[in-house]
C-alpha cells in the first residue's frame, strides 16, 4: 500500500508538467524517433503425412469383375450383382493400364491421410463382394431355441413369449440347417456384417451356460456360478 500510494502522485505531477510545458526530464523520450511495429504473419508448420500401409497397395480385379470410374464415382459389376461407391475430393482413384485400381491422396493432409486406408479397403470390399460375397455364421445355444426362414423374414424362437420376427435385407441371403445354424452372406460386407449383429443382440450369450446367440468362431468366457451354501 505504501508503494501505491507513492507512485500514483508521482503520475500525476508528470502529467500536469507535461500539460504545463513543463521540462521535467521527459523531453528526450519525446524527442527520440518513432519506432515502426511490424506484424510478421504467422506460419504454420508443414504437416508431414505418412503414406498408408494399407493404402499404397493396388486394389486386384479379377476378370469377372468389370469397373466403371466416372470422376470420384465408381461402379463394380460382378456374378453377385453391382456396388457403387463416391469417393471424397481428398482422394483420387484411377485404374492401372495392367488391371489394377490405385487408391491415391489428392492432397497432403491430415485427413486425406486419414481416409486413405480405408476408401482403399472399402474398394477391396466391393470387388470381393460382387465376385465372391460375403458370409457370417450364427449358432443358436439353448434348450428350445431354434430358427427358420419364413419368405422375406428369419423367424427365431429364444425363450420369450413370441417368436422373434426379421425382415431379411434386399441382397442378403439368409440359410438355417439342423434349426440352429444360420448363414448369413451377401456381396455388401458392411449390410451382411450389421444383420448378423441385428440377430445376435436378441440373445447375446451369457457368461455362465454360454446360452444364446453366438458367432460360429466367436469365443465364449465363462464365469463359474455362485456356490450354494453349505449344509
Amino acid at each position: 500500500m505504501a508503494t501505491a500510494s507513492f507512485i500514483v502522485p508521482s503520475l500525476a505531477c508528470a502529467l500536469r508538467s507535461t500539460l504545463l510545458g513543463e521540462d521535467n526530464g521527459l523531453k528526450a523520450a519525446r524527442d527520440r524517433p518513432a519506432i515502426a511495429i511490424v506484424k510478421l504473419p504467422s506460419v504454420r508448420p508443414t504437416i508431414e503425412c505418412k503414406e498408408s500401409r494399407i493404402g499404397k497397395k493396388p486394389v486386384v480385379v479379377p476378370a469377372n469383375v468389370n469397373i466403371t470410374l466416372e470422376g470420384q464415382h465408381i461402379r463394380v459389376n460382378g456374378l453377385l450383382g453391382e456396388l457403387s461407391q463416391t469417393y471424397p475430393n481428398e482422394i483420387k482413384v484411377e485404374r492401372d493400364p495392367s488391371g489394377f485400381i490405385k487408391i491415391s491422396k489428392a492432397v497432403e493432409t491430415r485427413r486425406a491421410n486419414q481416409m486413405h486406408g480405408l476408401f482403399r479397403t472399402l474398394t477391396d470390399n466391393m470387388v470381393v463382394g460382387v465376385s465372391k460375397g460375403f458370409e457370417k455364421k450364427l449358432q443358436l445355444v439353448g434348450v428350445g431355441y431354434r430358427a427358420a426362414v419364413e419368405g422375406s423374414d428369419l423367424v427365431m424362437n429364444l425363450g420369450f413369449s413370441h417368436p422373434v420376427r426379421l425382415a431379411v435385407p434386399a441382397g442378403i441371403k439368409v440359410t438355417v440347417e439342423a434349426n440352429t445354424s444360420i448363414t448369413v452372406s451377401g456381396r455388401d460386407k458392411s449390410v451382411v456384417g450389421q444383420f448378423a449383429a441385428d440377430i445376435r443382440k436378441w440373445r447375446p450369450p451369457e457368461p455362465y451356460k454360454g446360452k444364446g446367440i453366438k458367432y460360429a468362431d466367436e469365443v465364449i468366457r465363462r464365469k463359474e456360478g455362485k456356490a450354494g451354501k453349505k449344509k
